[in-house]
């Protein structure tokens, strides 16, 4: 059976299309482009309205050029929206992120697919049969936790993940070994709220107890709760995105102190006014953000930080954005990921007064985003003399530093090789 995997939004949707692309493939499933499938799965995501246009077009566009295929549809936008879903041509089968786990195991006889599983137990984690490359990707994501129990005023994500999940640690470190194994040299861990790891298994798990198991890789071998050593090349992980009232001192620390951990974070601020926090439901404060990225940056001056900043939120006034200039300017941020506030229907935020003028979002999501543009140049000038670790990727003719820059290389190089790059 010929397939092929379309991902829309975040790290999570990644790791888990990379997770039902190595159980599609180790029940027979060839990869090929859309137009010659006979089963497209598309994972989609909800968090703007555009994003649920996205899929509708892309869908469309893949029966156009594929007439006889077969939609899965799954994800965030499927979740929140079946019904929309289910009017799209060629829709078989319409999977909510509850059952995305198993979608494969759920509709292998239905879909041509073998049934002797030859993967894993199908709870979300990395199939056997992937190895750097798959689905283009050189670095393994890897989500240990999905759903969010916080209520940020303008996200639909609760409602279209449910409650936050983990999976057991001797799990994810089963995982770890499996993708080590296969070859991957870098493993992004990722969940919906990455922070909240651990908190439901009632076994003392958490974010941190996972990180020092990640930091405990040394050199060529790594032994882990696992009991066992696994032999191979030394492995680099990366700390999804995390909730600033998530990132403790504690993980600051293991992150600085070891080289099996990315000098690399992702901190949404969101915004840079305390009263738009708390309209937002944010649990922190501008000050407190500041003071946090301050010390990273204290302990790692090399490295990278990058947050995300919505524009627009209903009741934004000028004052509000005169203390998000403020913020902005104050922080050694190393890039911005721009949001313009758009109504998610079933959001308090949908339902807020002083909505602000769509031209005036625009322009103000335009002078945040040169902001950003800013801070990518300084970091990457502050970093200029300076020899990083680097994966190679893609054709080989570059390279992601450990602290999440992208280079060109002078000569091309074998794909997912570490290497020294002169910044």
């Amino acid at each position: 059976m010929k397939y092929s995997i379309i991902t829309f939004g975040c790290r999570v949707n990644q790791a888990d299309s990379l997770a039902i692309e190595g159980q599609l493939r180790a029940r027979g499933g060839v990869a090929v482009a859309v137009e010659d499938a006979d089963l497209v799965v598309v994972n989609t995501c909800s968090v703007t309205a555009s994003a649920d246009q996205g899929a509708r077009q892309t869908i469309r566009r893949i029966v156009r050029s594929n007439p006889d295929v077969r939609v899965v549809v799954t994800g965030c936008y499927a979740t929140r929206q079946a019904e929309d879903v289910a009017d799209l041509p060629n829709v078989t089968h319409i999977v909510s992120n509850a059952g995305k786990d198993t979608l494969v195991g759920d509709l292998a006889s239905e879909i041509g697919l073998t049934t002797a599983a030859r993967f894993g137990n199908g709870d979300g984690g990395c199939g056997a049969s992937l190895e750097p490359g798959v689905a283009g990707r050189t670095a393994f994501t890897l989500r240990v936790q999905t759903g969010c129990d916080e209520r940020c005023s303008y996200c639909i994500i609760p409602k279209t993940r449910g409650h936050s999940r983990s999976r057991p640690l001797l799990e994810v470190l089963r995982d770890i070994d499996l993708a080590i194994a296969a070859g991957y040299k870098e493993i992004a861990i990722t969940g919906v709220h990455l922070g909240s790891y651990g908190r439901d298994l009632g076994d003392g798990s958490s974010l941190t107890t996972l990180v020092r198991h990640l930091a405990d890789l040394k050199g060529p071998r790594y032994t882990g709760s696992v009991g066992r050593t696994l032999s191979g090349p030394p492995v680099l992980f990366r700390i999804s995105s995390l909730e600033p009232m998530d990132c403790t001192a504690e993980i600051v620390d293991l992150i600085a102190s070891s080289d099996s951990l990315a000098p690399h974070f992702h901190l949404p601020l969101q915004h840079g006014s305390d009263r738009m926090l708390a309209v937002m439901r944010r649990p922190y404060t501008a000050t407190q953000y500041t003071m946090m990225v301050d010390r990273i940056h204290r302990l790692m001056p090399h490295a990278s930080i990058g947050s995300d900043i919505i524009v627009g939120f209903p009741g934004e006034r000028e004052d509000d954005m005169a203390a998000m200039r403020d913020v902005l300017a104050s922080v050694p941020l190393s890039h911005l990921h721009v949001f313009p506030y758009s109504d998610r229907p079933g959001t308090e935020a949908s339902l807020m007064r002083d909505k602000v003028d769509g031209i005036i979002v625009r322009e103000r999501g335009r002078e945040v985003r040169a902001i950003g543009e800013r801070m990518t140049r300084r970091f990457r000038e502050s970093q200029a003399g300076t020899t990083r670790r680097a994966l190679t990727v893609d054709d080989g003719w570059s390279a992601v530093t450990d602290n999440y820059i992208k280079v060109k290389l002078d000569r091309q190089h074998g794909r997912n090789e570490w290497t020294a790059v002169a910044l």
